[in-house]
Formats: C-alpha cells, sequence, structure tokens
C-alpha cells in the first residue's frame, strides 16, 4: 500500500503544506503575535509598548471628568508593630466585618496615615496581616504585637498613625523584622493581668443553694473544707444592719421577690424600691470588705496550683482529656498585695500570668476555679484533681477584668539581632503603657464594675444556681453511686471531684478465637500509647524550653508568687 493513501501528498517532502500549517500550534502562536502587534490604524506596535500605554485598567476619573493620577508606589517593609488598646466597644482584636473591631481601627489609621498604599486597602492578606495574641470582646491590652508590610519611608509615620486613631488605642513603637517573622508563631509567650475586687472572695450568701449544698455535703464528710470563719462574720455584720432596716415580713418578701414581665413592670413598686435598697445595703459592705492575710494566702497558694505544665482540659472549650493540645505550661504567677482605688473605695488585687500560649476562655476559666475554691473553702489540691480526666463545668470569670499584659519574644529577639533588627521589648515604653492602662483601661474597668455590679452579679448567679436541665447527674450501669454528680456545682463541695473509672465492657470469650485480645483493644491501646507518648514529648518540649530562659530573664521575674 502506497503512502499517499494515508496522509496528503506534499510539494516538497521537507515542507508542509497551508492546510497543515494551519491547523499545527506553531500558526496559532504567530497569530496571536501578529495580534499584538496589530493597531486600530494597521501599523504594527509591540505588545510591551501597547501594555505600557493602556494597562488593560480603566483610569480613573473625578467629578470633573479629569482623569485621577495614580498613586505613586513605594516599597514596602515587614515591620512589627507594638500597639495598646481597651476593648471596650469592640469585637475583639480580629478583623471581623461588619462589626468593629481593633485589626478594623488599625487599617483604616495606617490607611489615612499612608502607611498602606490605597491599591492594598482592601484586603489585609495583600499585607501579611498577622496579630500575636487574639483578645476576646471587651479584653484590653496594654500590649500586643501585629506585623505586616507596610510603607515606612516617612520618619513620621508612628505619628501620623496615632492622629488617626481614637484615644483608647495607641501605637508604641513600629520596629523593623525580617521577612519571615510571623508575630503569632514567633511569639514565646505571653503574659496576661487579670484585675479582681477582693469581695469576690467572701464565701457563698447563707439561704443560697450553693451555700445549702456545702452545708450538707459537711454534715456527709466532716473536716475536708475550711471553716470561713471571716465570710460567717461578714455576712452576720449585713443580716444586723438589714434587720435594722427591714421587717421580718420585709425580708421575707424581698427574698421571694421575682420581677415581672417587662410590659407589666413598674419602677415605683414599693416591694420593687425595698429590693434595692435591700442590694445597695449589700454593695455597700462589699465595698468596705478587706480581705484578710490568711484568705490572700491560700488564694496566693490556689493560683500557685497553676504552675508548670498540665492538662487544662476542663479549663476551655471543646478538648478532651486525651488531646495532647490541652498541656499548656505556666510559667510564673504573680498576685499583688491589695489596693484601694476609685471612688466606691473598693479593694482590688492584681494578678499576672505568664505562660507560653493559652485557649479559649482558659484564663478566665483558671480566675474563676482559684476564686470558687477559697470562697467554698475547698483544698487547694482541687484544682490538681481538675486536670484528671473527669469532665467539669467551670464557669467564665467576667471579661472585664482581664487584659493582655504583652506579649514576649524572647527566643527570637537573638535571632533578631543577629539579622541586624532590634528586638521587640515592651519594657522600654512600660511608663507610656502604665499611663494610657491607668487613663483608659483600669479607670474603666473600675467605673463600669462599680456602676454595674459585674462581679457581684457574677457569683451572685454562682450562688443561685439550680439544678438546670443536664445539671442533675442520672445515675446507670456505669455510673453509681459517687461518681453522679448532684449538680453542676457538685466539685465544690465536700464531695469533691468524683473518681473517674472506664466502664468495663464484656466480651464473649469464643468471639477472638484466634486472638490473645480483642483487635480492637489493641487499636485502642495503640493509640492510648501514642497519644501518651504525644503528651510526654509536649511536656519535654515546655520544660526544655523553661530551662533555655536566660539568667537574667529569671532575675527579671521571679518564679515566687510574692
Amino acid at each position: 500500500m502506497s503512502n499517499t493513501n494515508l496522509r496528503e501528498t506534499y510539494e516538497d517532502d521537507n515542507q508542509m503544506g497551508e492546510q497543515t500549517y494551519k491547523r499545527g500550534a506553531q500558526h496559532k502562536w504567530s497569530k496571536a503575535r501578529k495580534a499584538d502587534y496589530k493597531q486600530s490604524d494597521g501599523s504594527q506596535q509591540h505588545a510591551s509598548k501597547k501594555l505600557k500605554t493602556n494597562d488593560n485598567r480603566e483610569q480613573k476619573l473625578d467629578d470633573n471628568g479629569n482623569p485621577i493620577p495614580k498613586e505613586k508606589r513605594l516599597p514596602k517593609r515587614k515591620v512589627a508593630v507594638m500597639v495598646g488598646y481597651c476593648g471596650t466597644g469592640y469585637h475583639g482584636m480580629q478583623y471581623n466585618p461588619p462589626n468593629p473591631t481593633i485589626e478594623d481601627a488599625l487599617f483604616k489609621a495606617f490607611v489615612q496615615a499612608g502607611a498602606i498604599s490605597k491599591a492594598n486597602s482592601n484586603d489585609l492578606k495583600k499585607n501579611g496581616f498577622m496579630r500575636a495574641a487574639r483578645t476576646d470582646k471587651g479584653v484590653h491590652a496594654g500590649g500586643n504585637l501585629i506585623s505586616l508590610k507596610m510603607i515606612i519611608e516617612d520618619p513620621e509615620i508612628k505619628q501620623k498613625i496615632n492622629e488617626e486613631l481614637p484615644n483608647g488605642i495607641k501605637v508604641w513603637n513600629i520596629e523593623r523584622v525580617n521577612k519571615a517573622f510571623d508575630c503569632r508563631k514567633m511569639c514565646g509567650s505571653r503574659w496576661y493581668e487579670y484585675l479582681l475586687p477582693t469581695y469576690s472572695l467572701i464565701g457563698p450568701k447563707p439561704g443560697s443553694i450553693l451555700f445549702k449544698d456545702i452545708e450538707e455535703s459537711k454534715l456527709e464528710l466532716p473536716g475536708v473544707l475550711d471553716d470561713d470563719l471571716e465570710s460567717q462574720i461578714f455576712w452576720k455584720r449585713v443580716d444586723h444592719e438589714v434587720r435594722q432596716h427591714f421587717t421580718e415580713e420585709e425580708i421575707e418578701a424581698i427574698k421571694n421577690y421575682v420581677p415581672p414581665p417587662r410590659d407589666e413592670f413598674n419602677d415605683k413598686d414599693g416591694l420593687y424600691q425595698k429590693v434595692k435598697q435591700y442590694k445597695k445595703l449589700e454593695n455597700e459592705h462589699r465595698r468596705r470588705y478587706r480581705i484578710s492575710d490568711e484568705k490572700l494566702t491560700k488564694f496566693r497558694n490556689a493560683m500557685n496550683e497553676y504552675l508548670g505544665a498540665h492538662n487544662f482540659h476542663n479549663f476551655t472549650l471543646g478538648k478532651d482529656f486525651k488531646d495532647p493540645s490541652a498541656i499548656r505550661f505556666m510559667k510564673e504567677i504573680r498576685v499583688s498585695d491589695p489596693f484601694v482605688i476609685g471612688a466606691a473605695k473598693t479593694e482590688w488585687i492584681s494578678i499576672k500570668i505568664h505562660g507560653q500560649s493559652f485557649m479559649l476562655h482558659q484564663i478566665r476559666k483558671m480566675i474563676s476555679m482559684a476564686t470558687l475554691v477559697t470562697r467554698c473553702g475547698c483544698p487547694v489540691s482541687r484544682i490538681s484533681q481538675a486536670y484528671g480526666p473527669q469532665k467539669i463545668n467551670i464557669p467564665k470569670a467576667p471579661a472585664l477584668g482581664l487584659l493582655l499584659e504583652s506579649p514576649v519574644f524572647e527566643g527570637y529577639n537573638k535571632r533578631l539581632e543577629k539579622f541586624g533588627y532590634n528586638p521587640i521589648d515592651f519594657s522600654k515604653f512600660q511608663k507610656e503603657m502604665d499611663a494610657f492602662k491607668m487613663k483608659h483601661i483600669y479607670d474603666k474597668i473600675y467605673k463600669e464594675e462599680v456602676d454595674e455590679n459585674v462581679f457581684n452579679a457574677f457569683f451572685s448567679y454562682i450562688d443561685s444556681f439550680n439544678m438546670v436541665t443536664g445539671a442533675q447527674g442520672i445515675e446507670t450501669d456505669e455510673k453509681v453511686g459517687a461518681a453522679v454528680q448532684k449538680s453542676i456545682f457538685e466539685f465544690l463541695t465536700a464531695r469533691g471531684i468524683p473518681d473517674y473509672e472506664e466502664p468495663e465492657i464484656e466480651t464473649p470469650k469464643d468471639k477472638f478465637e484466634n486472638s490473645d485480645e480483642p483487635k480492637k483493644n489493641k487499636k485502642n491501646k495503640k493509640q492510648d500509647k501514642k497519644i501518651q507518648t504525644e503528651q510526654e514529648i509536649s511536656k519535654d518540649n515546655l520544660e526544655s524550653t523553661e530551662s533555655m530562659d536566660s539568667s537574667k530573664e529569671k532575675s527579671k521575674f521571679s518564679c515566687t508568687i510574692q
């Protein structure tokens, strides 16, 4: 068979025909290149010249139809911005439109000050925006850090940014960093502060549900809980003054008062006015309360239980006991001496916690647990028991008293100095930060606590918390007797946290004829062993990081609780 029957005939074996050439890729490429050169008048021009003149972008016009000159492109540098802010009125730190956030206010100020070009003003990702700590709604920060790429050619850029920011947000400094810097990943640890009024440590109010549960448990298991004479004296004084202002019938009516529906509420109602007087009298006693050395020492000992590496699965949400990420390391904890401040002359204490990392709501639950243990007379070892596998419900202390003191970059600062950059050190601006916190953070906390009685409302709710759906334990085949919690706050009574025992599952012997143990059990044991190994590695890493701290850092932050 000849070749002519299989393919088209060409004039020359070395030269393709016109039809074959048009079907090939080479012709298509040439056609595309010709289109690049072709102009409307039929002349030819190189594609690169066309791009330079047209740029494939529509020219923006002003209100009069005149073309707006393009913004001059300036070089961007990777920087770390040290900021402080009052979280009141903001939905946390992280950008979350349409809600007002700290990052939203910062980003707008950067654009208005010229630190970010208008071309990049519609997306944080274009600038590599990242924060060292993501604070929740209403949480303040004396110092926090964000890293991004910014235009910093102007020597007065920091001042211009601060002029565009609201009074409750302040930029402390802007430092150049290397391109690989990520403030969240490079942050070695964080300091948090929590302000707590000392009256929060007064024992539960007599007659409340929690008070009754504690007293009943003392009869069942005597000698487990402390006899809080200080709280007993406090409530006796309150009761004595109450009886001087109200009759027995009025006191009983006040205790049984239930607010009517909003549409039926009348603020001039006689009983309601007596309830207001009763609460005002109690609040005056709380403001006059001054904590004893004995109770303050117990609270410090309770906070001391958090030091070191522990499983904090009960101090957050959505974490299981076997989750290795629930293990966190607390490096230092300081509890200040009491101080009286504000027009109401309320006594406060400051709690500072230095940890490698924290989970959602962890600090607020830590403060709450230590406070509840102290006010209910529980042994401080109850906190250590909470690290065990038994799940308990620890309430969150109010967000009002929480603020981020500052992130710490002790490990990465050494690398920054090797690259020729300045270390990230908030202590250089401590005086400015303290003045800012006193004016924009502390004063707001003190005022809001007095106006709204935030802590009083929180602990009164805990004391009167009734058994709700799911709060009362039900006996099953696996859990009976002491293993069943009678109420959600059973762990605060003398009964404590029950020992956790895995239910035994009976398996027919003849089900696994050719195996010493069930395959499923083998798999579970292997998985448990893997999890245990990961936990040990995590703990070893935390302890090795602790040992790497320099002697200068150790002398600066004492490991003892003051």
